[in-house]
């Protein structure tokens, strides 16, 4: 084994976080948004601890379907650990699109945001994420999914069995 592979991190984190739209992406409402994307996804790419994004042709992930209704939009994207994510979340141009949240997205009920460990080098799926905000709907935080407020250490990340309750969506 050499230093480097030693130095690797087994794991890495995973975080989801589904937003439902008030107005059509092509909104006149929505303009501030739809523009600073391109930028904000520049700044994440650039931040430290970064590893991957989920993105579309497009460049975003606007336009990936989620849990089959066209007025979510989904982030996903896997970081080095929670301090990266975290530090890059609450400074500079996603800082300032977090204040604004309330101008652009519904406040929805359920959780919309999850996060999870996943072996170094994987890139999770939209099905994946889509399970671990179900688990955290019907579980509440546990290793498997959690929050930023109840978060785990990447031991004890495997999935559990569980059976979902049939009111979980995303109602408002």
């Amino acid at each position: 084994m050499t230093d480097a592979t030693a130095a690797a991190p087994a794991h890495e984190l995973t975080q989801v976080n589904l937003a439902r739209l008030k107005f059509p992406l092509d909104s006149p409402e929505l303009k501030d948004f739809v523009d600073a994307l391109d930028p904000v996804n520049a700044d994440a790419e650039a931040a430290d601890g970064y590893v991957w994004r989920l993105q579309s042709e497009e460049g975003n992930a606007t336009d990936v379907p989620v849990f089959g209704d066209d007025w979510l939009i989904v982030n996903l994207t896997v970081w080095r650990d929670q301090d990266a994510l975290t530090a890059y979340m609450y400074r500079g141009r996603h800082r300032e699109m977090l204040a604004r949240r309330r101008d652009w997205f519904e406040r929805v009920q359920e959780a919309m945001t999850a996060l999870w460990w996943v072996q170094a080098g994987h890139r999770p799926t939209v099905a994946e994420a889509e399970a671990r905000l179900l688990h955290l709907r019907a579980h509440g935080p546990t290793p498997y999914a959690f929050t930023l407020r109840t978060s785990f250490p990447a031991r004890g990340a495997e999935p559990v069995a569980f059976e979902v309750p049939g009111n979980l969506g995303c109602s408002l």
